[in-house]
């Protein structure tokens, strides 16, 4: 189990809650393990896999007549258009949130210039992290990501926070087992910023 996947169920209410993960990916993301733990899950994206726990859709296409104890979503906000609807779609789809995501505005000149070479050590030693190799070509493939600031803003005119942490993120696009804690130790020490968060938090009024 994933420490990300291991966060989301310390999150959720009991097993058999409904579970909605926004965002599965083509691999489904976590959808199926919450299924092993006894959730009623589901997941959505415009590519998601087959099979009955999923729906190709979008946020925008799912009917409002669905009902979910809580919404999973990792690293999916910052691509939401537009962002204010659909946060607030999801507060009035589930009760309970919690939202894995980044900063891509915090990626400063020691944060870039520290993955670029652990991407091409990594590349030295004969593997191939699937992040970008250089991140001003990735910032320039994307130029329309939300900043922290305004995913934060969104979520909490909506949702009283229950849950929030700074935390590493360039870790998962190395795909090095030890990247993870070398990039802690260079975020709890103020070399690098922290380009990660995590936010759990419960709809007003619900």
């Amino acid at each position: 189990m994933t420490p990300f996947n291991e966060f989301v169920l310390n999150q959720l209410p009991p097993p058999p809650a409904r579970v909605l993960e926004l965002g599965c990916g083509d691999e489904g993301g976590i959808v199926e393990e919450l299924a092993a733990e006894g959730y009623d899950s589901a997941g959505i994206d415009p590519r998601a896999p087959g099979g009955p726990r999923f729906r190709q859709v979008a946020l925008a296409e799912l009917p409002e007549r669905e009902e979910f104890a809580a919404v999973v979503a990792s690293r999916v906000l910052h691509h939401v258009e537009p962002l204010d609807e659909g946060v607030a779609k999801l507060a009035r789809l589930a009760p309970l949130v919690v939202i894995d995501d980044f900063a891509p505005e915090k990626v400063d000149d020691d944060a870039q210039q520290w993955y670029e070479r652990q991407h091409r050590a990594l590349r030295l030693a004969g593997q191939e992290p699937h992040g970008p190799p250089r991140l001003d070509e990735w910032r320039a493939a994307h130029p329309h990501l939300h900043p922290s600031h305004e995913v934060l803003a969104a979520l909490r005119a909506r949702y009283d926070e229950t849950f929030y942490e700074e935390r590493p993120y360039l870790y998962r696009w190395l795909d090095g087992v030890a990247t993870e804690a070398l990039e802690q130790t260079l975020v709890d020490t103020g070399a690098i910023p922290a380009i990660g968060f995590r936010f759990v938090g419960r709809a007003r009024g619900r």
